[in-house]
C-alpha cells in the first residue's frame, strides 16, 4: 500500500511540474496578448472566437471522452485486455472525427450568429471581427477532439507525462508567433498560430500511441456495446460537463456590456491566471486518480474506491485553501506582474484584479467539484451531477442578473465562485446521504484546522506584501515583491499546519527531512 501511494505521488508530481511548465507557458502567452492587445477590440473579439468552438467542444465532446470514454475504456482492460480495448477506441476515433468535423462546418457556416449569441454587447465592428476569427479558428473542434480522445487512452495506459505535456508544444507556437509575426500579420495570425498548436496537441501523442501498441484505422461500430454505454452515459453527463464553460460563456456574454466589451478581457485573464494557479494542482490530481477511480470501479472494489476519494479530497483542500486566499490577498499586485505594461493599462489592472480576487472564493468549490465529478463518472453514474450541473448553472445566470449592474465584473466573478461552491456541495449531499462520503468528524475537525492555519497564513502574506511591494516598481522589484509575500504564507501556512497536526504537513516535513539527508 505504501509503494503504490508513493508511486502515485510520484506521479502526482511529475504530472504537476509538467502540467506547471504548460500553465506558465500559456500565462506567458496571456501577457504577450495583453501588452500587445491590452483590452480593446481585438483582444474582444479574440477571446470571444476562442471560447465559442471550445464551449461546443466541452458541451458536446468533453462529456463523452473525459466522463464517459475513459471508464468503458477502462472496463474493456480490465475483462478484454488490449485488444478489445483498441478496437472500442478505433470505433469511439471514427464517430468523434465524423461529428467534429461536422459541428466544425456547421460553426463557420453560422459564426456571425454565433457571436451575437455569445457576445450581444458588442458593436459591429467588434463583433465582425469576432465572427471572421470564429470561422478561422472553429476547426479546433477537430483537433481537440483528436488531442483528448489521445489523452484518454494514454492517461488510461497510465501514460500521463505526454498528455500533461501537450500545452506547453501548442503555448510554444503561439509564443514563437508574438516574437516573431505577430508584428507582420496581427490578430488574424495569431488565430492561425493557435489552430496549429491544437493541431500539434493531437500529432505529438501519436509516437506515444505507437509505444503502447495503438495504431489507428477508420472502424465505425456505433452498435457496439463499448458505444452503446457511452451514448447511454454522454446524455446524463454531459449537462454536468457543461458547468464551467457555459458559466465562463455566461460571464463574457454579460462582461459584453461592461467597458464597450472590455468586461469580456477582463473576464478571460482573470479566468486563465485563476485557472493556472488552481488548475496545475487540481487537475494533475483528477487526471491522475480517475483511470484508478475507474478501474475500481470496474473492479467491485468500494473500500478502496471511497478511500480514495476520501485521501485525495483531503489532500486537496490542504493546498487549495491557502492558495485561494493567498490569491485573493495578492490579486492587484499579481494581475500588474503578470500583464501590466503595454497596452494593459491601470484601469485594465484595477478592473481584472477585482475579477480575480473574487473568482478565488470559489477555489475550493471548483476543487471539490472536479473530484467529486470524476467519482460519478467513474461509476458511470450521471444523474446526479447532471442535476448539479443544471442548478449551478441556474445559480450562475441569476446572480450574474443581479450583481451586474451594481458590481461589474466582481459581481460576475462572485456569481461565478457561488456556482462552482453550490455545484460542488450538490454533488456531496447524495454521497453523505448514502453513507460514501467524506464529512467524518475528524474530517471536519481537519477542515477546521485548515482554515485557522489559512487565516494565519494570509495575514501573514498580507502584512510581507505590504512591507515589499511598492506600485509604479519595476518588474524585478515586483517580482521579489510577490516571491517574499508568497514565501512568507508558506512558511506560516506549514508551521500553522504542523502545529495543528495536520497529516500532510507531517508528510511534507518528513519529505523535506529525507530530501535533505539524500542533499
Amino acid at each position: 500500500m505504501a509503494e503504490r501511494k508513493n508511486s502515485a505521488g510520484k506521479t502526482i508530481g511529475v504530472v504537476m511540474l509538467l502540467t506547471m511548465l504548460g500553465k506558465v507557458m500559456g500565462l506567458y502567452r496571456d501577457h504577450l496578448l495583453a501588452v500587445h492587445y491590452g483590452m480593446g477590440m481585438e483582444a474582444s473579439a479574440f477571446y470571444t472566437a476562442s471560447r465559442i468552438p471550445r464551449v461546443f467542444f466541452d458541451a458536446v465532446f468533453a462529456s463523452a471522452i473525459s466522463a464517459c470514454f475513459i471508464p468503458v475504456f477502462s472496463e474493456y482492460l480490465e475483462s478484454g485486455g488490449k485488444k478489445k480495448a483498441f478496437a472500442f477506441s478505433r470505433s469511439f476515433l471514427t464517430v468523434i472525427g465524423i461529428l467534429t468535423l461536422l459541428l466544425t462546418g456547421v460553426g463557420m457556416v453560422f459564426s456571425e450568429q454565433f457571436v451575437a449569441l455569445f457576445a450581444d454587447g458588442y458593436n459591429a465592428e467588434t463583433a465582425a471581427l469576432a465572427a471572421s476569427l470564429t470561422r478561422i479558428m472553429f476547426p479546433t473542434v477537430f483537433f481537440t477532439g483528436l488531442a483528448f480522445s489521445f489523452v484518454g487512452i494514454l492517461q488510461s495506459l497510465d501514460e500521463f507525462n505526454v498528455p500533461a505535456l501537450i500545452s506547453a508544444v501548442s503555448n510554444a507556437v503561439i509564443i514563437v508567433y508574438f516574437w516573431t509575426m505577430d508584428g507582420r500579420f496581427g490578430v488574424y495570425g495569431l488565430a492561425v498560430a493557435f489552430l496549429v498548436g491544437w493541431l500539434l496537441q493531437a500529432v505529438v501523442q501519436i509516437p506515444s500511441l505507437r509505444k503502447k501498441g495503438f495504431t489507428y484505422a477508420p472502424h465505425l461500430e456505433v452498435r457496439s456495446e463499448g458505444m452503446r454505454k457511452v451514448f447511454a452515459l454522454m446524455g446524463p453527463v454531459m449537462i454536468s460537463t457543461w458547468v464551467q464553460p457555459i458559466n465562463l460563456t455566461i460571464n463574457s456574454k454579460f462582461g459584453s456590456r461592461l467597458f464597450d466589451g472590455a468586461g469580456v478581457s477582463a473576464i478571460e485573464y482573470a479566468t486563465n491566471l485563476y485557472l493556472v494557479i488552481a488548475g496545475v494542482f487540481i487537475l494533475s490530481v483528477t487526471n491522475v486518480i480517475f483511470p484508478r477511480l475507474s478501474r475500481l470501479a470496474a473492479g467491485d472494489r468500494e473500500d478502496a474506491f471511497r478511500d480514495t476519494i476520501r485521501s485525495t479530497l483531503h489532500s486537496c483542500l490542504f493546498f487549495v485553501l491557502p492558495m485561494s486566499a493567498g490569491l485573493m490577498v495578492v490579486a492587484k499586485p499579481l494581475i500588474a506582474f503578470v500583464y501590466g505594461g503595454g497596452e494593459f493599462d491601470a484601469f485594465s489592472i484595477e478592473i481584472t484584479s477585482a475579477a480575480l480576487g473574487w473568482v478565488s472564493l470559489g477555489m475550493a468549490g471548483y476543487a471539490m467539484q472536479n473530484i467529486l465529478s470524476r467519482a460519478y463518472f467513474a461509476k458511470q453514474s450521471g444523474t446526479v451531477p447532471l442535476v448539479a450541473g443544471g442548478i449551478s448553472i441556474l445559480v450562475n445566470i441569476l446572480l450574474c442578473m443581479l450583481l451586474t449592474e451594481s458590481m461589474a465584473v466582481s459581481g460576475l466573478a462572485i456569481a461565478s465562485a457561488v456556482s462552482s461552491t453550490v455545484y460542488a456541495l450538490l454533488l456531496l449531499l447524495p454521497m453523505e446521504k448514502r453513507g460514501e462520503g467524506v464529512l467524518s468528524v475528524s474530517f471536519c475537525l481537519d477542515l477546521f484546522k485548515m482554515f485557522l492555519a489559512t487565516v494565519v497564513m494570509a495575514a501573514a502574506a498580507s502584512a510581507a506584501l505590504n512591507a515589499l511591494w511598492a506600485e509604479g516598481s519595476g518588474k524585478l522589484e515586483q517580482l521579489l515583491g510577490l516571491g517574499g509575500g508568497a514565501f512568507a504564507g508558506v512558511v506560516v501556512y506549514f508551521i500553522a499546519a504542523a502545529v495543528l497536526r495536520l497529516e500532510e504537513a507531517r508528510l511534507c516535513l518528513r519529505f523535506i527531512k529525507q530530501f535533505t539527508k539524500r542533499g
